[in-house]
């Protein structure tokens, strides 16, 4: 994997919050089949889909975004949200159930996510010079989630949205880009800014998580995904989230008399519990965990 400078690393995170990640180890053809594999589930019969369906009141499993968004825009796609690791936190009705050649490539795929994470992660917290065992005893015993999303052709695209705005929750996203059709788009300056990925490249975004973490000096980046009139689009999104039954805020390795927090520090499962009982648009996690601070303060 190629690592910029720790200096250039830390200004990318901080202005941007996104990077590709190239040379990355994860073979060729292991990509392909995770590809060829998603593009088969989406193209099963609906009744077959719907053995997957979301059930009420939970978020995982399969589904289709019907809902408005704040802007009025209709989300227009098909997804599948899952956990993955740790095993014992998996749903019976879901990932154990998945098609054999579907599950078979996803154990192997999620596998190497979850190694590639913690590379990932070794080196921003390199970059910020935070103690390592703080960090270490943040990712370790994590969780792993991912989502298959699926937008179809849209007549009317400007009506509708793949995703609304949002930052992620999690401490880091890896993006896989399933077929050639574009879609995601960062905020940067208040304007919507289209990103190419790059030939076998991975999109890793900073999440919420890591924002609170590094005391606001990595941005968690709000994006969304567009529709496209004529062409599908398909991409897998992995998702990895602080060891849930961990105490978040920003590091005690970096806070000092020069650096005091600006964001509280809770439990992360009962946080997370909460928070997903919302709609998620914008950065709304890190807005409330603001608002909190201020509370707490007047």
């Amino acid at each position: 994997m190629v690592i910029l400078s720790f200096r250039g690393f830390i200004l990318l995170c901080k202005e941007w919050g996104l990077f590709q990640v190239v040379n990355h180890g994860v073979s060729s053809f292991l990509v392909e089949k995770v590809k060829t594999e998603i593009q088969a589930f989406f193209n099963l019969p609906m009744e077959e889909k719907k053995k997957f369906e979301q059930q009420e009141g939970d978020v995982e499993g399969y589904g289709q975004d019907v809902v408005f968004t704040e802007e009025q825009k209709l989300e227009w796609g098909d997804i599948f949200y899952m956990t993955t690791l740790p095993i014992n936190f998996r749903k019976p009705h879901l990932f154990p159930k998945l098609p054999h050649s579907l599950r078979d490539i996803m154990e192997e795929y999620c596998k190497e996510m979850k190694s590639l994470t913690m590379i990932i992660i070794r080196q921003l917290r390199k970059a910020l010079r935070m103690d390592e065992k703080e960090m270490r005893d943040l990712s370790n015993d994590g969780m792993q989630l991912i989502r298959m999303n699926y937008y179809p052709p849209c007549p009317e695209p400007h009506k509708t949205i793949g995703v609304c705005p949002h930052s992620d929750t999690d401490a880091l996203t890896i993006l896989l880009q399933l077929n050639e059709t574009e879609g995601l788009q960062v905020r940067k300056d208040g304007i919507w800014v289209p990103v190419k990925p790059l030939p076998n490249a991975l999109i890793v975004n900073v999440g919420d998580m890591m924002e609170l973490l590094s005391n606001g000096v990595y941005r968690s980046i709000e994006h969304r995904a567009v529709v496209s009139a004529k062409q599908e689009r398909l991409s897998l999104a992995t998702f990895y989230i602080f060891n849930p039954v961990s105490e978040l805020g920003p590091a005690h390795s970096l806070i000092g008399p020069n650096n005091p927090p600006i964001f509280p520090r809770f439990h992360l499962g009962k946080s997370l519990q909460d928070f997903s009982k919302r709609k998620q648009y914008g950065k709304s996690f890190i807005d409330c965990m603001k608002v909190e601070t201020k509370d707490d303060e007047s």
